[in-house]
């Protein structure tokens, strides 16, 4: 029998990280199944929880075998399953439809950094999961009119090369911007829809908070996706599109916590990564230098505050130290 490779140091990392988001993310969805009183989505989250734990199992087990310390990550303790409801319906589903944006990108990641058969295996079953719950949970977006599709425009009947070098710089001799192009444009629409997802979580946050700096660090977060939602749409508007809108996910007159601060803020720890990763791509594939300029502004910006949020976490020791490189 061939014996099985020792765990690598980026194996490690990559197990570490995905553990705390995934302890999260069965915390997170517990509420929701409780709270819900549709029963369609009920039935998926059940179901996406049902296959995320085995896997929660599997990493235990695994760090387990290599003798390495099992992170806390988030717990039974992180979640008030008594609480009552704190967004409307709908906001559930569209939540969790982010975090498996987040999920994917992640594994992706985390695919390339591991070489040991059974942690492919593992990240490999996760992603089918996750792209699968995606399709899920985005149906159900459609299907009850809580999402709308993007702007549907004409197909274009030949090929083009780009010639002038004004196409990148945005605008002509007059000072005119070109129009958008549609990957700028799904960059754009993207940005806009999950920044909204994210105020309405946020809004939720700080209606619940009993932490005053946590509070504060929340409502910071606010003005910035303000900020970027108000840049964003400007930029559509300027070309006579309407910027997307999500009904739902209001949050209702709650003040109870369904979370601790500890899951809180790592949730918004992880929605600034996330963020932080979007822009980078936005700004690699926009050709025009204006949303280049754009996106390189908000991603200092979302840096800052999520360096603030670390150190929040830090002074309340709720920030894990991830394993160290001791050779």
């Amino acid at each position: 029998m061939i014996e099985k490779p020792k765990m690598s140091s980026s194996e490690l990392g990559a197990l570490w990280m995905t553990y705390q988001k995934k302890s999260m993310i069965l915390r997170i969805l517990e509420y929701f199944i409780v709270i819900s009183d549709d029963q369609r989505a009920k039935d998926l989250m059940s179901e996406l929880w049902n296959q995320l734990h085995p896997m929660i199992i599997e990493m235990k087990t695994t760090l387990e075998n290599e003798g390495a310390a099992v992170p806390d990550g988030f717990t039974k303790k992180d979640v008030n399953l008594e609480a009552p409801k704190l967004w409307e319906n709908g906001f559930d589903i569209m939540f969790c439809r982010v975090l498996k944006e987040i999920s994917m990108g992640m594994y992706v990641l985390h695919l390339t950094m591991s070489y040991r058969q059974d942690i492919i295996k593992l990240y490999r079953d996760m992603s089918e999961i996750t792209e699968t719950f995606y399709g899920h949970f985005t149906q159900y977006l459609l299907d009850n009119n809580l999402y709308t599709r993007p702007t549907y425009v004409s197909m274009p009947t030949s090929t083009n090369y780009i010639s002038d070098e004004d196409y990148s710089k945005g605008s002509n001799i007059f000072g005119n911007k070109r129009t958008l192009n549609t990957v700028e444009f799904g960059n754009l629409y993207r940005t806009i829809e999950t920044n909204i997802t994210g105020m309405q979580l946020l809004n939720g946050f700080i209606q619940t908070s009993i932490d005053e700096d946590v509070k504060k660090y929340f409502i910071q977060g606010i003005e910035l996706s303000k900020e970027i939602l108000r840049e964003s749409s400007n930029i559509l508007l300027e070309d006579s599109i309407q910027p997307p809108a999500t009904p739902g996910g209001t949050v209702i007159n709650s003040t109870i916590a369904p979370f601790s601060e500890k899951l809180m803020m790592f949730c918004n720890y992880l929605l600034s990564a996330f963020s932080l990763g979007g822009g980078g791509f936005s700004a690699g594939f926009s050709l025009r230098k204006d949303l280049q300029t754009k996106n390189v502004i908000f991603a200092k910006d979302i840096y800052q505050y999520q360096l603030n949020g670390i150190k929040l976490m830090m002074s309340k020791g709720w920030f894990e130290e991830p394993p160290k490189m001791d050779l």
